[in-house]
């Protein structure tokens, strides 16, 4: 269906006011894991897009990765997003859950009592991260988990989506993209097993899709999305020969459950490797539900181009947002947009979030 970015349309059960769509990005704001007054502000700022998502929420304490991520799985932590959702919603905001289980993504330093980094296999991550009581550390060798503990993992999913549910989101994004958890069971470079969930393509994407299930059954097919990133490098991700049969068939098991929609990351504008275009094209032609575009999207010029050219039904934004809390009014009157400051992406106050 083509129309401008400016149209409304539908997503699930849901009535959008334009097809913009605030991006999930990691902004590390929630003070012990907590989503606060601080939270509420930054995202009811941005309330005039179709629909938010959320940052990375984890579901669990092992699924925590970066110092000050948002939670799911606390009775506070529930409290904390109400504050986030009733305030988007009294802007006339819609607002998705970005459930994101780090995996290997993850250091001690950043975690709980109680949580384990864990992953598909024993490979760390390359490079380092942010830690606040030990600066920059590298990534430590995760355990490979157990059946008990993967059979864990995906009930963790299914109770995050109920909370979800319960603080008042619209619904729940599952990230399955950018190498965190999800994406590590799809990917060669992360998953090495040889038991049912690695090896062969049916076997690496089954993880993705035993989440899928469960967490439909646990709160409905309307309520969720999903986010992949096939080609992508980050988190130490690589593609291989059959990265597009791997995709085309995850998106074959998950369309009879009948998600709202899929978001498809291309960070080629920022130097990733291109997403292979007939693979994308593929995915439009094949998912039944709606299909968010994603990318180095600044001006409304493209972002029309491609909306009218049906390459998909909607379109994230992620850094203007950052920068331009009334980013949907600046693209329709066409107003220079103001730069981010990088120095602020991560840090713990008002500084860059809230105060442009």
């Amino acid at each position: 269906m083509s129309g401008t970015l400016f149209s409304p349309t539908t997503l699930g059960k849901l009535q959008l006011k334009n097809r913009i769509v605030m991006a999930p990005m990691t902004r590390c704001r929630a003070l012990g894991n907590v989503p606060n007054e601080l939270m509420a502000k930054h995202y009811a700022q941005r309330a005039t897009a179709g629909l938010i998502i959320s940052e990375g929420v984890a579901p669990s304490v092992s699924g925590l990765g970066y110092a000050r991520q948002p939670g799911l799985f606390t009775d506070a932590q529930v409290q904390g997003w109400k504050l986030v959702t009733d305030a988007v919603h009294a802007k006339g905001g819609k607002i998705f859950a970005q459930i994101m289980h780090d995996g290997r993504v993850s250091h001690p330093a950043n975690m709980l009592a109680g949580s384990k980094v864990l992953a598909p296999s024993a490979i760390a991550a390359p490079g380092e991260m942010w830690t606040d009581t030990q600066g920059m550390q590298a990534y430590p060798v995760p355990s490979a988990m157990t059946e008990a503990e993967i059979t864990q993992a995906i009930a963790e999913y299914t109770a995050s989506a109920k909370r979800a549910i319960e603080a008042g989101f619209d619904g729940v994004e599952l990230h399955g993209a950018n190498g965190y958890l999800i994406d590590q069971f799809l990917n060669t470079a992360t998953n090495q097993r040889t038991d049912k969930w690695g090896g062969s393509v049916e076997n690496r994407m089954r993880f993705a899709v035993e989440v899928a299930k469960a967490t439909v059954a646990a709160i409905g097919a309307e309520c969720i999305g999903m986010r992949i990133s096939p080609y992508g490098a980050f988190n130490g991700t690589v593609a291989d020969a059959e990265m597009d049969a791997l995709y085309e068939r995850l998106i074959a098991e998950i369309n009879p459950l009948g998600l709202a929609y899929i978001h498809i990351v291309d960070h080629s504008a920022m130097g990733a490797p291109e997403v292979s275009p007939a693979l994308k094209a593929k995915i439009r032609a094949s998912f039944k539900g709606k299909y968010i575009l994603s990318g180095g999207y600044d001006a409304a010029t493209r972002a029309n181009a491609d909306l009218d050219a049906n390459r998909g039904d909607l379109v994230a934004y992620g850094r203007p947002f950052i920068s331009n809390p009334d980013l949907v009014q600046k693209l329709q009157s066409g107003t220079a947009l103001a730069a981010p400051d990088v120095n602020t992406f991560y840090t713990a106050d008002e500084k860059g979030y809230t105060d442009y």
